[in-house]
């Protein structure tokens, strides 16, 4: 655990607000390089602590001190709210605020905290953002140098902006889970969205880079405070590779069905995991006939040049498999390396953990989560030259620094806080 002092981001102060995954994304890329975050959750939690992993797979409500508003006691690492691997993750080195925003005394407690902050980062949706205070336009006028960053999945304007929409949303309306599972020979399928919130962590990545390029931009003009909106749809529709420029230079659409047109290009079973077959380059097939122990199949014409071999990619997958299977995977990998074949194991979670070269660059981090223990982080996937970023304090519990931030930093009283604690508004 280390301080931010270092750091050239630790004197931007950010709110963030909302549930789930996107605005937490971004808000926690921003609080890793040193920013002051300070996380604003509802009475009843982020949704995020009840999604889990738990360390004993399971889920228990918050404890009945949270029905009162008081902050959580620190958990038993038996799966309960405080525990959920998901959410420490995303929360680490944030504090972190009840507020009822849906009540007229949270809606002037969070607009006493953004007078003192440089950065609103939130996921509401535009529908539901009048209902809680977070409507851009009027923060803007009452923030005037308050910098509004909104993330939603069809954006702001547009005949879907006030539609909800979700994860699978974004992934469908993006268009990627049309191409997903890639190369499918079964059109019977449906489309299959990618594991996990990916849609999500990419509106989270977005809205951090444009947090900052906003924030550079006010130092350097001296007019701080703008509205930003992120629509997680156009942030995925923007990455999917080259599909846009088949329909665009040559008029064909892809999608996820048909074969690859080079080959050999598959995935195969070795004798303790998987590896990605990859040949397609005439002297890396050469070079593989070679390494196999040029077997007579090699040779025949259904396997004559890159075409026909992706033609025949079954009857050559089914002739490979075999020798392959006789292989462990790290052992053919780097062999297939010696002879600059461009194989590559399919890493498993366990796999990643154990690498070796992540564990050289330090890639996963240790973190001492109260009420749970040690856990392995994943950390920056970057690295910085003058400055060093560092965990440098766990998750929050539920209304943690309620008295630390309203008390301490915006002036209530323990009387006026504890009023409002009653009263259910923090």
């Amino acid at each position: 655990m280390e301080n931010s002092a270092q750091s050239p981001f630790n004197a931007i102060s950010i709110v963030e607000c909302g549930q789930g995954v996107s605005a937490a994304f971004g808000a926690k890329l921003l609080a890793d390089l040193g920013a002051n975050v300070i996380k604003v959750e509802p009475p009843q939690g982020d949704l995020t602590r009840r999604r889990g992993p738990f360390s004993a797979g399971r889920f228990e409500p918050p404890s009945p001190a949270a029905q009162t508003r008081q902050p959580l006691p620190q958990g038993s690492g038996r799966g309960d709210a405080e525990a959920g691997g998901l959410f420490i993750y995303l929360n680490a080195n944030k504090r972190g605020v009840v507020i009822d925003l849906q009540r007229t005394e949270g809606q002037q407690l969070l607009a006493d905290l953004l007078n003192h902050s440089d950065v609103l980062l939130h996921n509401v949706a535009p529908s539901e953002r009048a209902a809680s205070g977070l409507d851009s336009a009027m923060l803007r006028s009452r923030h005037p140098r308050l910098i509004v960053a909104a993330i939603s999945i069809f954006g702001e304007s547009g005949r879907n902006s006030d539609y909800k929409g979700y994860e699978l949303t974004a992934s469908n309306a993006s268009g990627w889970s049309f191409l997903s599972p890639g190369a499918s020979p079964y059109p019977d399928l449906p489309p299959l969205k990618c594991f996990g919130s990916q849609c999500d962590f990419q509106g989270g990545v977005h809205s951090a880079i444009t947090v900052l390029a906003a924030y550079f931009q006010g130092l350097k003009s001296g007019h701080a405070g703008q509205s930003i909106e992120v629509s997680e749809r156009e942030a995925v529709a923007a990455m999917l590779e080259m599909n846009f420029m088949h329909y665009t230079y040559a008029g064909r659409e892809t999608s996820r069905l048909g074969n690859r047109a080079l080959g050999p290009w598959f995935i195969a079973d070795c004798a303790d995991g998987q590896i990605f077959v990859l040949a397609v380059e005439e002297d890396q097939w050469k070079r593989l006939v070679e390494f196999m122990g040029n077997p007579e199949w090699a040779s025949e014409e259904l396997f004559k040049d890159r075409l026909s071999r992706a033609q025949n990619m079954d009857a050559l997958k089914a002739l490979m498999t075999e020798w392959l299977a006789g292989w462990k995977v790290q052992d053919l990998y780097r062999a297939a390396q010696e002879h600059r074949i461009p194989f590559a194991p399919i890493n498993t979670m366990r796999s990643l953990y154990e690498s070796e070269h992540l564990r050289q660059r330090n890639f996963f981090v240790e973190l001492d989560q109260p009420g749970v223990g040690k856990l392995q982080l994943p950390g920056m996937p970057s690295r910085y030259g003058n400055c060093q970023w560092a965990i440098r304090r766990p998750a929050p519990r539920l209304g943690e620094h309620n008295e630390e931030v309203f008390c301490g930093e915006l002036g209530l009283t323990t009387e006026r806080l504890s009023a409002l604690q009653n009263a259910g508004v923090v």
